[in-house]
């Protein structure tokens, strides 16, 4: 089956799905099956190369547009990357400001601490399990119900293009208080915003569209005030005594725009991602997905593996400080750091079988989140969104398994792994 994005918006009108393939064929989403072998081979040869992942593999990819060869190394070891994401004195995040700045604006992404933890911390109380469990109870499971309902009755679906791809985005709308009317919109300019394989006018332009949407919510909240992420973020003070001599103040606006500039994106595409690889985890593995139906205490333990098996972003990225050694390796002071988080939780050093789909292997911490300073700000929300999403798809969808008419070509991709589409055939009541 191809991998290109053909899913229709929630009102029947086609958004504009040209930019996702772009960025997907960057990334080697419908062309890159397998990497797995071939980051072992580099794992075994030397925990740390010299230049950028995609080149590795003879590819395209965001980490060759965003900085030349020369200034790029990249570690394949999970004790390696582990350290790296941990260390935020010498690995510096400023490597976003170099491709997601400009356009999306100053955000935690690119911050170090201590100026990130003021930040994060301002914000992190809006995405806790507990406010996880209001998103849940008000409007999640109802979300995720009213896209079920779409295909429930015809026994078939695509359950990449008709469900995963649509129902992040509604989350995060819903949560952040965006118009629901305008989800084409909003995944249009999320599609371009993170997206270097579009020229710089079109996500200046996607970003000043988007801006201006927060804007006028922003001064709604201002009249108005609402427990929506915007409204939160209207209300919150940030506690800085650097600032003017002042010791807490108001986010700004910009502050406010460039943080959902963040968040619509993330929190859309990763979930999508993560979800259609658990998703295809579990129906390439009957088996397994029988123990979750018939046990639905095992999906959290089923995403878990699903997330360290198959990594929605393949790598992050970090910018050394100072000359410093990795793994044995030398790092120089300003040079470009990969970390790819699906050679990492592919190490043999810490998994027996890491090639191997099984949620019954012994948990351990994967990087699947992240981990650090910066890991996942919205870790409670893609755990309880996927939760949900298949508690309901198996409680509604009886005897749910992969079409054995339509051929999917699975999990694909080099920087980004999806399950583009997920054809699947289930039983009607």
């Amino acid at each position: 089956m191809s991998q290109s994005h053909s899913p229709q918006s929630t009102d029947g009108a086609a958004p504009a799905f040209d930019a996702f393939a772009a960025k997907d064929a960057l990334n080697g989403v419908g062309i890159m099956k397998d990497p797995y072998p071939r980051l072992a081979e580099l794992r075994a040869e030397c925990p740390v190369h010299q230049g950028s992942v995609s080149a590795k593999f003879g590819m395209p990819g965001a980490d060759r547009i965003i900085a030349a060869e020369d200034e790029q190394a990249a570690v394949y070891t999970y004790k390696g990357v582990d350290a790296v994401l941990r260390d935020a004195a010498t690995f510096s995040s400023s490597w976003y400001h170099i491709s997601l700045g400009e356009v999306i604006g100053r955000t935690i992404l690119e911050m170090d601490p201590p100026e990130h933890r003021r930040f994060r911390s301002l914000i992190s109380p809006a995405f806790t399990r507990r406010e996880m469990d209001r998103w849940e109870r008000e409007f999640v499971r109802g979300i995720v119900d009213s896209y079920i309902d779409r295909f429930a009755a015809a026994g078939r679906a695509d359950l990449g293009a008709d469900f995963a791809f649509h129902y992040p985005i509604h989350v995060i709308a819903v949560a952040a208080g965006l118009p629901v009317d305008d989800l084409p919109a909003f995944y249009t300019h999320t599609a371009l915003l993170t997206n270097v394989a579009v020229s710089q006018e079109e996500r200046l332009a996607a970003s000043r569209d988007l801006g201006a949407m927060v804007q006028q919510l922003i001064e709604a909240r201002r009249k108005d005030p609402s427990d929506d992420l915007i409204g939160v973020l209207v209300r919150a003070r940030l506690d800085d005594a650097d600032w003017d001599g002042a010791s807490d103040r108001h986010l700004t606006d910009e502050e406010i725009i460039s943080f959902l500039r963040l968040l619509v994106p993330a929190g859309a595409q990763t979930t999508y991602r993560a979800i259609t690889t658990v998703l295809y985890g579990l129906l390439s593995h009957p088996e397994q997905l029988a123990a979750v139906r018939a046990d639905p205490g095992l999906i959290p333990q089923a995403i878990e593996e699903g997330l360290r098996w198959e990594v929605p972003l393949l790598s992050a990225g970090r910018t050394a400080v100072r000359d410093t050694v990795v793994e044995g390796c030398p790092v120089r002071a300003g040079q470009h750091l990969n970390t790819p988080i699906g050679a990492a939780n592919h190490d043999p050093a810490r998994w027996d079988r890491p090639d191997d789909f099984d949620i019954f292997r012994t948990p351990q911490p994967h990087l699947g989140f992240g981990v650090g300073p910066h890991v996942c700000l919205g870790i409670h929300a893609a755990r309880m969104e996927m939760r949900v999403a298949l508690e309901q798809l198996l409680v509604r969808l009886p005897g749910l398994r992969l079409d054995p008419d339509v051929p999917t070509d699975g999990v694909t991709g080099l920087g980004l792994r999806t399950a583009v589409h997920l054809p699947v055939v289930f039983d009607t009541l």
